[in-house]
């Protein structure tokens, strides 16, 4: 297992992820941080947390889910702008 300290994560963030807003950074960078990841890259745990939070945060997902509506048909219909924002992240947009 690999654990990864939260100052590593947010150099990380930064440098591939310019557009990220800094409050996201300590956030998910947090959020990495409290875990121990099996077999995955920074990377891959960056972009893992990353999906995970604004699935969960910054879309309707979890309405969708108490609607009744199928986690694979919920998840179809978030990832357009869980996707628009990571683009935008990557990119440096804010």
């Amino acid at each position: 297992m690999t654990q990864f300290d939260v100052e590593t994560v947010r150099r990380h963030i930064a440098e591939f992820h310019p557009g990220c807003p800094k409050f996201a950074i300590q956030y998910i960078a947090e959020q990495v941080a409290a875990k121990a990841w099996q077999g995955a890259t920074l990377g891959m745990a960056v972009g893992i947390t990353m999906q995970n939070v604004l699935r969960h945060e910054m879309t309707d997902y979890d309405t969708l889910l108490l609607m009744g509506v199928d986690r694979a048909e919920a998840r179809r219909r978030v990832q357009p702008r869980v996707d628009a924002m990571l683009r935008a992240w990557t990119s440096g947009q804010r």
